[in-house]
């Protein structure tokens, strides 16, 4: 590392951990897709292809917005866009294109997500005024995302 990379203050969205996992992710699903009967390409593949590289977007769409609320939303859409994969997920295993095991193992990684987000969204809150907080926090909860 560089010094400016030691001296850094501020996390690109490329250093949350849950940024990198979604991405990882996205990845996978691609690649797992391709596997998929020809006439679901443009159907569960595309849509499942869209939500799985919509919810690290939309992570990143607004990490450098200077407004805590609208980061706030970028969090709840990027969760959004997790729960849209794990349904597309769910009918691929009920189609027969996806074994149970592995359902269950992508479902539990998307959910890991989740919860690193939620405590995402939990830290940023600490910034706002207290009655204008969706969360009850406190400055003793543990900060997620970073790595």
């Amino acid at each position: 590392m560089n010094q400016a990379e030691t001296s850094k203050t501020y996390l690109d969205v490329e250093d949350l951990d849950v940024y990198q996992k979604l991405c990882q992710l996205h990845l996978e699903i691609c690649d797992l897709n391709h596997e998929w009967p020809a006439e679901e390409r443009y159907e569960l593949g595309s849509q499942i292809r869209r939500s799985s590289n919509s919810s690290p977007a939309q992570l990143a769409e607004k990490h450098d917005d200077r407004h805590v609320k609208n980061k706030v939303e970028g969090i709840n859409r990027s969760r959004g866009e997790a729960g849209e994969t794990i349904h597309h997920l769910f009918i691929a295993k009920l189609k027969g294109y996806i074994k149970s095991n592995v359902y269950a193992a992508y479902r539990e990684r998307y959910k890991q997500c989740i919860r690193m987000l939620n405590g995402l969204e939990k830290s940023l809150e600490r910034r706002l005024p207290e009655k204008e907080r969706r969360w009850g926090v406190s400055k003793a909860d543990c900060e997620f995302g970073g790595s």
